[in-house]
């Protein structure tokens, strides 16, 4: 087995378990790395050679290893990762006996001590993430635990995410198990009929981590009565949610025509086939500023954009961002509306992404109260040694 020496005083983040090396805390010269082949476990070593932990090799990323245990009598290997696995799946046991419930994250990487390894089940099927080189080299035996575990109807292949390329790897899809997946996969969440589209929907096919979201816009009394305006709706699941909750009427607004045209099925499938819906497709800031100078105004509007910061030097850029579409939605709400808002990159905190909204506010010329505060569901679990892993967060806002 290879292994890599860290630097002096670079020793202190692995110490505290934190599953991340990078290429700048390792000693090339001491490291014995010439025989390793990416995607290879190896040792972790202080500036003494003292044993630190073991984890997968790729010379390939910015992160060189990622680590898989502490413990050096606990080797990794197929009956390794099974364990791992089939305790991820038992964190969950909660869920799987929720027949109003049968989609949600079984593993969630890092988080729970599996990097790089995603995977999410949407009623009989599981979809997988390989997002990295050292997962990529085990795909096989985490399918095998996966169909001895849950003999599952299907396990599909979404290894299509960004991150793969700072890996050096190339996306990849498709079958890895079973019976071929249904062009839209149906399953219930909080007893709402959701249509997944495991082939080309975002991430695995749909956005699990607003599970905890969309039962607050489902059952807020809030909610009820209101002209809402779905901004980033993507298939529309906030939409319903807020119509079966008593919602006078609904406005989707997406960038994407395809994921605009599930809203029908959707809402269908919930048995609302009268329910007054709007699908607006079209870039979402342009067609708020529309809205302002038309002078339309809603009763609640949701805002879920996609990431607006993906490193730590987009920041400014993201801040400006999220600033801009809240102040057009704070302009656009009637007095004693509902704002319900999103960010989804873990480079804006929580407190940074408050103070951004405050901001916002102030240039509406609004006052508001948080009445409700959101974040990832419970089986998008956050490492405590692992604070990267918190990333979702959301404000209700209340217009005074």
């Amino acid at each position: 087995m290879g292994q890599v020496i860290l630097k002096k005083g670079r020793d202190e983040p692995v110490r505290r378990h934190h599953p991340w090396v990078f290429s700048g805390a390792i000693d090339t010269r001491r490291s014995s790395i010439d025989d390793v082949q990416p995607g290879d476990v190896i040792d972790v070593r202080d500036v003494g050679g003292g044993f630190l932990a073991q984890g997968y090799y790729n010379p390939h990323s910015q992160i060189r290893v990622r680590l898989l245990t502490w413990d050096q009598n606990d080797p990794v290997g197929p009956a390794w990762w099974r364990v791992r696995i089939a305790r991820s799946i038992a964190r969950r046991d909660w869920l799987a006996t929720d027949p109003d419930t049968t989609c949600y994250r079984l593993i969630n990487a890092e988080n729970d001590e599996l990097p790089g390894l995603v995977v999410d089940r949407y009623g009989d099927y599981l979809v997988v993430q390989a997002l990295t080189l050292g997962v990529d080299v085990v795909k096989q035996t985490v399918v095998q635990a996966l169909v001895d575990l849950l003999q599952p109807a299907g396990i599909y292949e979404r290894s299509d995410a960004g991150v793969r390329e700072l890996e050096g790897l190339a996306d990849v899809s498709g079958l890895l198990y079973g019976k071929a997946l249904p062009d839209l996969v149906e399953c219930r969440e909080n007893g709402m009929a959701l249509l997944v589209d495991p082939y080309q929907g975002h991430k695995t096919g749909f956005y699990l981590d607003q599970r905890d979201s969309r039962r607050w816009i489902l059952t807020h009394p809030l909610v009820q009565g209101k002209r809402v305006l779905n901004a980033f709706s993507y298939s529309g699941s906030f939409g319903v949610a807020a119509a079966l909750n008593g919602a006078e009427s609904v406005t989707n607004v997406d960038s994407s025509e395809a994921a605009l045209d599930l809203v029908t099925a959707l809402m269908n499938a919930n048995k609302l086939h009268d329910f007054p819906v709007e699908n607006v497709p079209g870039d979402v800031f342009e067609v708020l500023r529309y809205y302002r100078e038309m002078e339309q105004t809603f009763d609640a509007i949701i805002l879920d954009p996609p990431k607006f910061a993906h490193s730590r030097g987009q920041i400014d850029a993201a801040t400006r961002g999220y600033k801009d579409i809240n102040l057009l939605a704070l302009e656009l709400l009637e007095p004693g509306g509902l704002l319900l808002t999103f960010s989804c990159s873990s480079h804006v905190d929580a407190d940074l992404f408050q103070k951004v909204v405050f901001g916002a506010s102030e240039d509406a010329a609004v006052h508001a109260q948080i009445i409700g505060w959101f974040a990832q569901p419970a089986d998008h679990p956050v490492l405590l040694t692992f604070p990267e892993g918190r990333y979702l967060k959301g404000l209700a806002c209340l217009v005074t």
